[in-house]
């Protein structure tokens, strides 16, 4: 039995992309409002290891439970309702450049099963609210800074109240103070409760928000124990 704090645990997990292992022997445990960094060089394996949490890539050896689901287990028609569990917030944001803010969310809770005008329209103040833009709704993409989208990107992750965020580089396009606002933004969401697990090469937002953090390295999954240890690889 997993206990009821624990909302991801992988166990001897071999990660694929494509016909390629790029992580083997991995053993993960994350539980319920944990902050996590996942850090490595590029190709390392962070991306893949994210998208095999998402079931965008299978989880073909070892042992994996999601939100309740199991990886390996897992049939196709049930993989949108554990991705209904996860947030997801990309570095090249993915907002829909042809409808407001408020629209795009809208579009998002329609397309997962959301039918009450009014519970639509409160449940997009909500979120906008918690994500500091509760009177930019009606604005553009176009018309909001880089950090300010990935405001949005963080609201539209929280729509259906997942239990885990997945965040994949989400300061990569952004200047050092608006990164270090989005950072506070993910800290606070998981003291209320969810995992937030952040890949990033942004060592200064490790430094200044120290929290646990694990590697990609060498095709293994590593815990990093001390800052000497980031700063000696230079991620």
């Amino acid at each position: 039995m997993i206990p009821l704090d624990i909302i991801i645990e992988l166990k001897e997990c071999r990660i694929w992309q494509q016909d390629n292992p790029v992580l083997s022997d991995v053993n993960l445990t994350v539980a319920k409002g944990e902050f996590m960094y996942l850090v490595g060089k590029v190709g390392s394996g962070k991306t893949s290891l994210i998208k095999t949490i998402n079931a965008q890539l299978p989880l073909r050896e070892g042992t994996g439970i999601v939100a309740g689901y199991d990886l390996v287990k897992i049939k196709h028609r049930d993989i949108p309702f554990l991705r209904r569990k996860l947030g997801i917030v990309f570095q090249d944001f993915q907002l829909l450049t042809d409808r407001s803010v408020s629209d795009n969310l809208e579009f998002v809770l329609k397309a997962t099963g959301w039918k009450n005008r009014n519970d639509i329209s409160a449940r997009i103040g909500e979120v906008l609210e918690k994500a500091g833009l509760g009177h930019k709704g009606y604005k553009m993409p176009h018309q909001l800074s880089g950090g300010e989208q990935q405001r949005v990107v963080i609201g539209r992750a929280l729509l259906n109240d997942p239990d885990i965020i997945l965040a994949d580089e989400p300061t990569g396009n952004l200047d050092p103070e608006t990164s270090e606002g989005i950072i506070t933004l993910l800290r606070e969401i998981s003291r209320n409760g969810r995992a937030v697990i952040i890949a990033t090469h942004n060592y200064t937002i490790l430094k200044k928000f120290p929290a646990r953090t694990v590697r990609c390295q060498d095709g293994k999954l590593f815990e990093v124990k001390t800052d000497e240890e980031i700063e000696l690889e230079k991620l």
